[in-house]
């Protein structure tokens, strides 16, 4: 009998087919955000028990997009891009249990597979989706600069559809890039059981923040968002009642583990 090796799966006896290695994982890159507020029931519709609404704003939502490279301790990733490099968009309310105000990730979408296993290790409902969003660039016409008067877009397709579709454009340096990604994510984990209709082998609210974060500046501007509605996704239904602002920042985060709040198995 082998004994195999890997963090996560396809475990072999080398670990080399891992698609993840264990943590520490780290990130380098850049955050393009539009908060807006929806009306509060959108936000309660998405949050499964024990959690409940953030007491003040509850109907403020983040959707960000975000250009990733990413790797483990080793570093060799890095090396061969096509392991660290991958965009993702998600949206994010915030929402609260133990007395406690909690952000939440309700839908995300990426483009790698490595990238959904991760999510799926820390509890984020990643699926598959075709990110776009504008790089900045100090020289030339054909990028925006981080400064006054940048513009930047972003646009989400999945299933063959549009979903949603930014443009924010700068005008002043803030002091953080929003409010409604900034605390601890709150996420359930779940993993139903082989056995028909055997309910869940895995029910667990967990809890989970970066180790460590280093970020440039933040800035601040005017933003236009539009959602799309789609037979497969629900992301409309967090429909846009009023821009709160649209953010650019870029940021260096290691995540390196979370917490057990509840087991509801």
């Amino acid at each position: 009998m082998t004994e195999m090796a890997g963090f996560y799966y396809p475990r072999t006896a080398s670990g080399q087919s891992s698609l993840l290695p264990a943590p520490p994982w780290y990130y380098s890159g850049d955050l393009l955000t539009v908060e807006y507020r929806t009306d509060p029931a959108n936000v309660a519709a998405l949050l499964p028990a024990p959690l409940e609404l953030a007491p003040e704003d509850p109907g403020a939502v983040a959707l960000i997009w975000a250009d990733w490279q990413s790797c483990g301790a080793s570093g060799d990733e890095l090396l061969d891009p096509v392991r660290s490099q991958y965009r993702e968009c998600f949206a994010v309310v915030r929402c609260s249990f133990g007395g406690r105000v909690y952000s939440r990730c309700a839908f995300i979408w990426v483009d790698t597979d490595f990238a959904l296993a991760r999510g799926l290790v820390q509890g984020y409902p990643k699926k598959l989706g075709s990110i776009h969003q504008s790089r900045p660039h100090p020289f030339g016409r054909a990028a925006p600069r981080i400064d006054a008067g940048g513009v930047f877009a972003g646009t989400l397709s999945a299933g063959g559809r549009r979903l949603a579709e930014t443009v924010v454009t700068l005008r002043a340096e803030c002091e953080s890039n929003g409010f409604v990604n900034a605390h601890s994510m709150a996420h359930h984990r779940w993993m139903p059981s082989i056995v028909k209709d055997g309910g869940d082998s895995l029910a667990e609210l967990v809890a989970s923040g970066s180790a460590s974060v280093e970020a440039g500046p933040a800035w601040r501007g005017d933003a236009r968002l539009e959602l799309f509605a789609s037979p497969t996704e629900e992301l409309a239904a967090l429909n846009v009642d009023e821009i709160i602002s649209g953010y650019y920042r870029q940021v260096g985060v290691t995540w390196d583990g979370g917490s057990v709040l509840a087991d509801l198995s």
